[in-house]
């Protein structure tokens, strides 16, 4: 049995949607939740930016204890899985790999629409998934410019936010597009708004499920549950606004728990009080 927190993070709140589903099949873990809100958007940004945020924060979350880390965040997997793998051997790892596998599986046009950053695009990881899981299928890439700062803001179903995501889907339902993967942590949160717009013909794929039960292997492989069946304590770090942050995943997920702020400073992490 190992006390010890999972720490999970993003660039912002999307990773809440990674959390929810972690908290539900291992409630008795404790977890700490970074936002790296001081930066987010991740998706515009150069790849080895974003890795070099991950390392420091995978550092800050090892610092704090965390005996497993979760990089609830598309965009920092893509840049960064392997490198933290190599750089912190000692620390298990998940990471968010595009749901395009199952999509291909079960698609009936042949044609697939992942919706994600343009830095997961841009990513090896995602490159890989194609060509190993997708043989014979056409998959259509389409970002959504604004959309992450929207679910940042709160404005999960305002007429902006729905704008967004018509005219995204539009030009994917033009190309007979049938399966959706949502490749950005952000999206689930708005999965209902996401299914209306696309139609009922549309199957909709949500990677928090599966990224949760992954968690689960992990821990079990290693040994490190912490053998309590429910209470597990959540700790919400934030690196621009912590009580933004700790309101929305009231408000989102439902899930409590005290907030910190921590600063960046010439390129390293600092808790702040």
């Amino acid at each position: 049995m190992d006390s010890r927190p999972i720490g999970m993070f993003d660039s912002g709140v999307g990773g809440l949607s990674i959390l929810r589903e972690v908290r539900e099949r291992l409630p008795g873990e404790d977890v700490i939740f970074f936002a790296d809100q001081g930066h987010v958007p991740y998706g515009p940004r150069p790849l080895e930016e974003v890795r070099a945020f991950s390392v420091e924060i995978v550092r800050f979350l090892a610092a704090q204890g965390a005996k497993a880390i979760v990089v609830a965040c598309n965009t920092a997997s893509a840049a960064a899985l392997h490198h933290l793998r190599r750089t912190y051997p000692g620390i298990p790892f998940v990471g968010m790999e595009p749901a395009v596998k199952p999509a291909a599986e079960t698609t009936r046009t042949g044609a697939v629409g992942v919706l994600a950053t343009p830095a997961t695009f841009q990513g090896e990881l995602f490159a890989s998934v194609v060509e190993r899981f997708a043989s014979g299928v056409r998959v259509v890439q389409q970002t959504l410019p604004g959309l992450v700062e929207q679910i940042e803001a709160g404005e999960l179903d305002s007429a902006h936010t729905r704008t967004i995501i018509e005219r995204a889907l539009r030009l994917l339902l033009e190309q007979r597009v049938d399966t959706l993967v949502l490749a950005c942590t952000h999206y689930p949160l708005v999965i209902d708004l996401i299914a209306e717009i696309a139609g009922p013909s549309v199957r909709v794929i949500d990677p928090s499920p599966a990224i949760a039960r992954q968690t689960v292997r992990v821990l079990d492989d290693r040994q490190l549950r912490s053998g309590r069946p429910a209470g597990g304590a959540l700790a919400l770090v934030s690196s621009r606004a912590p009580e933004a942050l700790r309101t929305l995943a009231a408000r989102l997920i439902g899930a409590a728990g005290p907030a910190f702020s921590a600063v960046w400073d010439q390129g390293r992490l600092r808790l702040i009080g």
